[in-house]
C-alpha cells in the first residue's frame, strides 16, 4: 500500500567529521583534509538519514531565491527547450544540436518561479552544461569517466558549487564576486546585489535520487562548510592556474532542513544558488527495492537469451519475495509495482520472455527499467530580477 506523506527520511551523503582540519589560509574556519572524498567520490563519505519535506504540491511562501537560496520555475512555455529536452531523455545523452537549441531558449529568457517572480537571463556560462544519469539506490548507471557532457554520475556527498572567493571566480572577476552576486558564506555575504549565480536543474525524468537542497538559513555556515579543492582536469577544460575548483563540503547535523520534490520531469526546474546552497542526489526509501528490481529484470533478460534455463528459473526466483516498499513516495511505489508485475507474469509464463528483445515483454521491461533512472540537465547562469 503507497502511504501519502509529505515528509521522508532521505539517505544523504557528508563528509566525515574526522576529515575537517583548521584552514590555514583562513583562521577561524576549516576546510576538508587532504584524504577527504570529493563530492563524486565513492569512499569516504558518511551517510545520514534526513527528514526531507517533499514540495510535490507546491513551494511554500517562505522558501524563495532570495531567503531560502532555492526556488523552482516553470519551463512548460518553452516549447524548443521541450522538445529537445524529450529528444535526450529519448537518446539517453545530450548532443551539440541540442546543447544548442536549449541554451538559444534561455539565453535572456525570462524565467517565472513557483513564487511569481520574474528572473531574466542575463549570461550563460560556456562550461558546467553536463547530463547526469543516477540508478535506484544510487546504483552506477556511467562509466569511470565523464566524455564530455555525457557520462556523469549524482553527486555522492553534499556539498555547494562555489566558494565566492576562490577559484575561478577570483580570476575571471578579480575579486569583485564578493560584492556583485548575492550569497551568503562563512566569510561574510551580501544581499544587496542585484545579480545571482545560479545552476538551473533540469530533470529529464526523476522518480529516484531526486535533487535534495538545504534551507541556507538552517546551517551554522563557520562550522558546517568545509572548504575543498576540486580538481576539474576530468570534466572541464581550463588551464593550470584554474584547474582546482574552490568549492565547500558539507558536515550534517540535525538542524539541517532539507527539501526535495519526489517526482519532476522538464516542465519544471529548479533554480539555486550556487554560492550558497547543500545540494545532493538523495535516496528515498523503496530505491532499495526498485534496485532489485531492475537488477532481476536485467538478470532475468540475460538469462532468457542463454542456453540454460536453470539461469532464467534462478533469476526469477531471486526475485520472488520483493514487494512493494511502504512508505515510498507515490511515483516510486508505481515504478516498482510494474516492474513486480512483469516478474511474476514471467514466472507464470516463462514463455513470454523468450520472444527475444523485440517481443512486448522485453520491450516494457526496458521501459520499466528506464523510469527508474534518473537524468537531467544541468547549466550554470547568471539572473537578475526582470523590469
Amino acid at each position: 500500500m503507497t502511504s501519502v506523506v509529505d515528509r521522508y527520511s532521505v539517505r544523504l551523503g557528508f563528509m566525515p567529521e574526522a576529515q575537517a582540519i583548521d584552514d590555514p589560509d583562513h583562521p577561524g574556519l576549516r576546510r576538508a583534509g587532504p584524504r577527504a572524498a570529493a563530492p563524486y567520490g565513492d569512499d569516504r563519505v558518511e551517510f545520514h538519514l534526513c527528514p526531507a519535506r517533499d514540495l510535490l504540491d507546491g513551494v511554500p511562501d517562505d522558501l524563495d531565491l532570495w531567503q531560502a537560496g532555492f526556488d523552482s520555475v516553470d519551463l512548460a512555455p518553452f516549447t524548443a527547450l521541450q522538445q529537445a529536452c524529450a529528444d535526450v531523455l529519448a537518446a539517453g545523452r545530450i548532443d551539440e544540436d541540442r546543447a544548442a537549441v536549449i541554451r538559444s531558449e534561455l539565453d535572456g529568457a525570462v524565467l517565472t518561479t513557483a513564487h511569481g517572480q520574474d528572473l531574466r537571463v542575463v549570461h550563460l556560462a560556456e562550461e558546467g552544461f553536463i547530463m547526469r544519469t543516477a540508478g535506484p539506490n544510487g546504483m552506477s548507471l556511467v562509466g569511470p569517466r565523464s566524455v564530455g557532457m555525457n557520462g556523469h554520475g549524482g553527486a555522492t556527498s553534499i556539498h555547494i558549487d562555489q566558494d565566492v572567493h576562490g577559484t575561478p571566480l577570483a580570476q575571471l572577476m578579480g575579486g569583485r564576486a564578493p560584492s556583485l552576486f548575492v550569497h551568503d558564506s562563512p566569510d561574510g555575504r551580501c544581499d544587496d546585489a542585484s545579480l545571482l549565480l545560479v545552476n538551473l536543474w533540469i530533470p529529464l525524468q526523476q522518480v529516484v535520487q531526486p535533487l535534495v537542497l538545504a534551507d541556507g538559513r538552517s546551517l551554522d555556515r563557520r562550522r558546517h562548510q568545509l572548504r575543498y579543492g576540486l580538481p576539474t582536469g576530468s570534466f572541464l577544460e581550463r588551464d593550470d592556474e584554474q584547474a582546482i575548483n574552490d568549492i565547500w563540503t558539507l558536515l550534517h547535523d540535525e538542524g539541517q532542513r532539507w527539501y526535495l520534490r519526489s517526482e519532476m520531469d522538464h516542465r519544471s526546474a529548479w533554480i539555486f544558488n550556487t554560492l550558497s546552497v547543500p545540494h545532493g542526489a538523495g535516496t528515498l526509501p523503496g530505491e532499495d527495492v526498485a534496485e532489485a528490481c531492475f537488477r532481476a529484470l536485467d538478470a532475468v533478460s540475460t538469462a532468457a537469451g542463454g542456453p540454460d534455463a536453470h539461469d532464467l528459473t534462478a533469476a526469477l526466483d531471486a526475485a520472488a519475495d520483493l514487494r512493494v516498499p511502504e512508505g515510498s513516495p507515490p511515483a516510486l511505489s508505481a515504478a516498482v509495482e510494474e516492474m513486480l508485475e512483469l516478474l511474476a507474469r514471467a514466472r507464470r509464463d516463462p514463455a513470454v520472455i523468450t520472444d527475444g528483445p523485440s517481443g512486448e515483454w522485453s520491450a516494457r521491461a526496458d521501459r520499466a527499467r528506464a523510469r527508474v533512472v534518473r537524468t537531467s540537465l544541468e547549466l550554470r547562469l547568471v539572473v537578475t530580477p526582470a523590469d
